[in-house]
């Protein structure tokens, strides 16, 4: 990879080019890449910038270290507000509206965020390894980043229930089989794969890939938005409610090395 293609420095985020790739990597391994408003607002920013450079044919999101994504940084909650950019849902939005193809290159656990986002990814990759999580009910509060919309259509109705609603792990493997995954390879072998793969779709003409994925995308986007705002809203209604301050503090008291976030 070449070195970072941003001038300014970055807190939470690397990213780099490999010929018309750009790869984004979440660089919080040691709270296992958990998400905080500073990553909001620099992979907001990345995934904007992305969408503008006309040399950027395909973007790749993975993360540094042995998590993928453990979610949103509960040990930051409670906390004094920061001033940040960026909300969430504008976070969503870019990379909804990303013209060029996303592939999330899982290379750890990925709780929450870490999970869902694998429904937002136009295309998955996973270490063999891997586990994803959706957390959510054990922490009082409703899942997030459209995956009320694209859990059941990738998955099934009835798989996609019972993985946002049981807080269960799900391996790489039965990622694969529900079609959360597009493909599961050796741990080792992950960014050589990943980069196969972004590579050969590189070689191809932009607007090509550009406009078959708006095609694709096209006809889910404003139900994905719609469906980022009514979570916005479950996630307002039930955040600071007695189950969720409840497990909050459980979190906070525990060391759990494998922590799960939302």
């Amino acid at each position: 990879m070449s070195p970072s293609v941003l001038t300014e420095p970055m807190e939470t985020i690397r990213v780099d080019d490999d010929g018309g790739v750009r790869i984004i990597t979440m660089n919080r391994p040691e709270a296992l890449n958990a998400i905080n408003s500073a990553m909001i607002d620099e992979l907001t920013d990345a995934y904007q910038a992305a969408a503008e450079d006309q040399s950027i044919k395909v973007v790749v999101l993975t993360g540094e270290g042995r998590a993928f994504s453990a979610g949103a940084d509960l040990k930051a909650m409670g906390g004094p507000p920061k001033q940040s950019r960026h909300e969430l849902v504008d976070m969503l939005h870019a990379i909804i509206d990303l013209p060029q193809p996303l592939i999330a290159a899982v290379n750890g656990l990925g709780a929450g965020y870490g999970a869902t986002i694998c429904g937002l990814a136009d295309m998955t990759v996973m270490a063999e390894d891997a586990r994803i999580k959706a957390p959510f009910s054990a922490l009082g509060l409703t899942a997030e980043l459209a995956s009320t919309y694209n859990f059941p259509r990738l998955m099934g109705p009835q798989k996609a229930m019972w993985f946002l609603l049981s807080s269960d792990w799900m391996s790489a493997s039965e990622c694969f089989d529900v079609g959360l995954a597009l493909e599961v390879c050796a741990s080792d072998l992950l960014d050589q794969r990943v980069m196969a793969r972004a590579s050969h779709l590189a070689t191809m003409p932009r607007a090509s890939l550009v406009m078959t994925k708006r095609l694709m995308v096209d006809a889910h986007r404003d139900a994905m938005k719609e469906a980022v705002a009514r979570e916005g809203e479950g996630l307002n209604q039930l955040g600071g409610g007695p189950a969720n301050v409840e497990a909050i503090a459980a979190f906070k008291d525990r060391r759990d090395p494998d922590f799960t976030g939302m």
